[in-house]
């Protein structure tokens, strides 16, 4: 499913019936990356309405807030979630020790430490990775196509489906509503893009959303750009 009139058609899709097709059509072991968010929980809802033992894959990196960790549990016990926690190499402490507080000095490579590298590592048992990636989130993410084919370091190759690329932050919230999903309680502080808990600000009025990630210093952490689109 690679061609231009493919994708188009799927662009034309629900995002319950792209992840219909996709899943009838794509035979491999599926998995979705969630930080919990809410575009995360809208497309792990529409999955685990069809595949409910779906592996969930959350980036534990030790540096979020507390109440991401609280809502992480809730959600998972509520759901039934088979929640598959990754987490980097060394604990906090012992990167900490070793290279100080990297979050500060060298955001980029505490993320490939703590994200990037248990993803991807991760990732290699899988053929089909779901996000909750949107274009509107912010300018990186303007040519999100809604599926990707990506080369992780090794070579494997997986087809990465975002259902929602297309959404705007009023649909999302408009899901979530219908459909009566709690929600990440920092949202109601004005949060609009939730990370770690020493790179998430609350954006100024107006910025999009993940411009409050990182001091403004980037967009991404690198689980999203550090991977090859093959086509």
């Amino acid at each position: 499913m690679s061609s231009s009139i493919e994708v188009q058609e799927l662009e034309t899709l629900s995002a319950g019936a792209l992840i219909d097709r996709l899943l009838e059509e794509n035979k491999g072991a599926p998995c979705i990356t969630c930080s919990f968010q809410a575009e995360d929980m809208i497309v792990l809802d529409l999955l685990r309405k069809r595949q409910p033992r779906i592996p969930v894959l959350f980036l534990d990196t030790g540096y979020h807030f507390a109440e991401t960790y609280a809502y992480r549990d809730r959600m998972t016990q509520s759901w039934n979630l088979n929640l598959q926690n990754l987490a980097a190499k060394q604990s906090v402490a012992e990167q900490e020790a070793q290279f100080g507080i990297l979050n500060r000095t060298d955001p980029g490579r505490c993320c490939h430490l703590r994200k990037v590298e248990p993803l991807f590592a991760a990732l290699e048992s899988f053929d089909v990775w779901f996000t909750g990636l949107r274009r509107e989130q912010s300018p990186t993410r303007k040519n999100l196509k809604i599926i990707e084919h990506h080369a992780l370091p090794s070579g494997k190759t997986l087809l990465k489906v975002s259902p929602l690329a297309a959404w705007t932050w009023g649909q999302v919230w408009q899901y979530t509503s219908d459909n009566q999903i709690d929600h990440l309680p920092l949202y109601d502080f004005g949060y609009l893009s939730i990370g770690c808990e020493p790179c998430t600000a609350i954006p100024v009025a107006g910025a999009d959303a993940r411009s409050g990630r990182w001091g403004g210093r980037k967009l991404e952490c690198g689980i999203h750009t550090e991977s090859k689109q093959t086509e």
